[in-house]
């Protein structure tokens, strides 16, 4: 796999190539190869004008949402979220995003019958399955879905859903579909209630810090003020400072749907 750096290179001046479409994406996904300098990799492009219009995020664009997420991950220095830039191709300016090759992620989330959910996860709901058996939704308590629990919180990520994480051979997590994200309200919709209340550690709350710290006057701001509106800033603002504030992971609101659906 490419290194970071190379990645964005790759991404940012590579040939753009569509090779397919990913026919359940509610917005235009295509998947493309990306080439330049005879190095090709796979990635996905979402035009901006395949987007579909939303009622409750009529400001900007899903596209810049993304690139929002990658760039606040890089500032949280979690490499949570592929290589991901806005960037020019075969039907105008989108999101383009690394491709990466995924493993089933169900030893950290997965659906299970209520009385085998293993002493070291977390159950996050209940239900019935096709055959009425009682079922839970549950996640593993782990480091890399923690650390992606709390990127959410702060990018208010209204779509996590267990199909959303992809999780590599070599046993690395990312989280992709970002598009919802940033709102100004309220809206986290999660997988990753498990630590609702806990205690952030050490560092968690120095990266926190250190976004707090590029949000203030850094580069971070700069680069987000292309993307978001000066509400959705400070909205993402407050919840960085009331996540160090707390110094808890927040906690489900009662008053609203907190879990996305479909979960996966």
């Amino acid at each position: 796999m490419l290194e970071p750096a190379d990645a964005l290179t790759l991404l940012a001046t590579g040939e753009l190539t569509i090779e397919g479409r990913l026919v359940d994406a509610s917005n235009a996904t295509l998947f493309a190869a990306v080439s330049a300098d005879g190095v090709t990799a796979a990635c996905v492009y979402k035009p901006i004008r395949g987007e579909r219009p939303l009622w409750d995020f009529p400001d900007g664009t899903l596209a810049g949402r993304e690139v929002s997420t990658y760039l606040l991950d890089q500032a949280l220095g979690w490499d949570l979220v592929p290589p991901t830039l806005l960037r020019d191709g075969p039907f105008g300016p989108g999101m383009c995003q690394l491709w990466i090759e995924s493993e089933p992620v169900d030893e950290l989330v997965d659906v299970m019958p209520q009385n085998r959910v293993p002493k070291d996860w977390f159950p996050v709901f209940g239900g019935v399955d096709g055959s009425g058996r009682d079922v839970v939704v549950a996640h593993a308590d782990d480091r890399r879905l923690r650390r992606l629990a709390v990127l959410d919180a702060v990018a208010n990520n209204a779509d996590r859903k267990g199909g959303h994480l992809l999780l590599t051979a070599e046993g690395h997590l990312y989280g992709v579909d970002h598009g919802l994200c940033f709102h100004e309200e309220p809206k986290l919709r999660t997988l990753l209630w498990g630590w609702g209340g806990e205690p952030l550690d050490a560092d968690e709350i120095a990266a926190l810090t250190r976004v707090r710290e590029e949000l203030a006057d850094g580069a971070l701001r700069e680069a987000l003020e292309d993307h978001l509106t000066g509400a959705e800033l400070r909205a993402t603002v407050a919840r960085v400072e009331r996540l160090l504030r707390t110094g808890r992971f927040p906690r489900p609101a009662g008053h609203r749907h907190t879990v996305p659906w479909p979960p996966f």
